[in-house]
C-alpha cells in the first residue's frame, strides 16, 4: 500500500513577487530548494496563512541567495507580495519507505532568512 506523506517544508516563507503575466509556478531560491530537498518542476502545495486559501503549482528554481518566493501565473491571484505562506511538497511512499522516512523541514524569518532546519515536526501539547 502507497500512502502519501510530506517531503519538504518552507514554514512562513515570505512572497517577495506576483507575477500574473508569467508563464506559471513559483520560483523559489534555489537554496531554500536544496534545503527542503524540493526539485524544480515538483508539484507544490501552497498554504497562504494570511488568508487561509490553498493551492497547487510546481517549484521552478530562483536565483540562488535571493530569498524570492514568486508566486506566477494564476498562481499571483492566490498570494500577494508581503503574504506568509507554507510551501509543501509530498511523496508517495511504500511501508519500508515510511518506516525510515524524515522529512526535510525549513523555518524561515519575516526576510526569508533561514533560522533553523528540523527533519521532524515539533509535537503539538494540548
Amino acid at each position: 500500500m502507497q500512502k502519501t506523506l510530506l517531503t519538504g517544508k518552507l514554514h512562513q516563507a515570505r512572497v517577495t513577487h506576483a507575477e500574473l503575466n508569467y508563464e506559471g509556478s513559483c520560483a523559489i531560491d534555489q537554496d531554500f530548494l536544496d534545503q527542503s530537498g524540493i526539485l524544480e518542476y515538483e508539484k507544490i502545495e501552497i498554504y497562504n496563512i494570511e488568508t487561509g486559501g490553498r493551492f497547487s503549482t510546481y517549484a521552478i528554481s530562483g536565483e540562488r541567495g535571493s530569498k524570492i518566493i514568486s508566486v506566477n501565473g494564476a498562481a499571483a491571484r492566490m498570494a500577494a507580495v508581503g503574504d506568509r505562506v507554507i510551501i509543501c511538497a509530498y511523496a508517495s511512499m511504500n511501508e519500508e519507505e515510511i518506516a525510515v522516512h524524515k522529512p526535510s523541514l525549513v523555518y524561515l524569518d519575516a526576510d526569508n532568512n533561514i533560522v533553523r532546519t528540523s527533519k521532524d515536526v515539533p509535537m503539538q501539547v494540548a
